[in-house]
């Protein structure tokens, strides 16, 4: 590639390289050429000519993360975000009741809904499944709480945000500081919430298609089995070392398999599988019209979510 000249004249009196006439004494921090002050271009030493700015802008990457993602300037604040609302979700239920909170009901995912006894906080009555015989059948006590398959579509997304015990709400965020930062740096926030939402979303699904009508299920765990995965498949794209991530899955099998009577091991499947999903439709998009793909492709994978969904709706009612 042919570089511009100097455009220093024989007297030896520097002159722009872009503007021969103009004599100046500033030179470009980069290359040494003379600029004059019309071709002057800040920098964070100096100035630089317009050619070095042209290419550090061209060859430059530094604004953007591994598959195409905008680089976080602190690949923290998602998670922080995202603790905060755990959070206050978390004191909102406990101020209201704890186990007994109505709000919790409201937000927990339930795929049939339940029949709770109104005189008895924390109990419900199991064969009930119809919110027009909740209350004849049990003599008055009922009071029934819809679930996804009579209306309450938002649990599938809220039930993600929802504890009940603060030991629960801990581990959950402190996992999602670590694997969230993880996950943030390498793909960027708005892919790292991509991930995280169908994630979360995945594993709600799962319930929905594999637990009992009125079960009840809360917790972030289905989208940070979701994170574990999408960390797997980019670290396994890059080739770099995955032996933490695979790690930490298979503590999160055993605890899953080692308490599945009182862990939801349908949220943990359905998160880590949608997770890897989403990931591979990120990293393994073509270079060409990148961001395209990965966005079709989340968005065709939450669309089967939906038709999963509904098809289980269907089936209850």
């Amino acid at each position: 590639m042919t570089q511009p000249s100097d455009g220093q004249p024989a007297t030896g009196v520097p002159t722009c390289y872009r503007h021969p006439g103009r004599e100046t004494w500033i030179r470009c921090q980069r290359c040494e050429r003379p600029i004059c002050p019309d071709c002057m271009r800040d920098a964070a030493v100096g100035f630089q000519c317009p050619h070095c700015v042209e290419e550090a802008q061209r060859s430059s990457r530094q604004n953007r993360a591994l598959h195409g993602g905008r680089r976080s300037g602190d690949p923290r604040l998602t998670s922080f975000v995202l603790i905060g609302i755990n959070v206050v979700v978390w004191l909102a239920i406990t101020a209201t009741g704890g186990r007994s909170s109505r709000l919790g009901d409201v937000l927990a995912l339930m795929p049939g809904g339940r029949c709770l006894s109104a005189g008895s906080p924390g109990q419900w009555y199991p064969s009930v499944r119809d919110a027009a015989v909740c209350s004849g059948a049990t003599g008055g006590d009922g009071s029934w709480v819809d679930g996804v398959s009579t209306g309450a579509w938002w649990q599938l997304l809220t039930s993600a945000f929802t504890h009940v015990e603060v030991l629960h709400l801990v581990m959950n965020m402190l996992a999602l500081y670590v694997l969230g930062t993880a996950t943030e740096q390498i793909l960027g926030r708005a892919r790292f919430l991509a991930v995280y939402l169908t994630s979360a979303l995945g594993g709600s699904v799962a319930v929905m298609m594999f637990a009992g009508p009125a079960s009840s299920t809360v917790g972030a765990s289905g989208a940070l089995f979701g994170l574990l995965g999408a960390l797997l498949v980019t670290l396994l794209k890059a080739r770099m070392n995955t032996q933490w991530i695979t790690q930490n899955i298979a503590i999160g099998v055993a605890i899953t398999v080692l308490g599945w009577r009182y862990i939801s091991w349908q949220a943990h499947l359905g998160g880590l599988v949608v997770g890897a999903l989403c990931a591979a439709v990120i990293a393994y998009a073509p270079r060409r019209n990148r961001e395209a793909y990965q966005w079709a492709g989340t968005a065709l994978l939450v669309v089967g979510l939906g038709v999963l969904t509904l098809v289980r709706v269907a089936a209850l009612g």
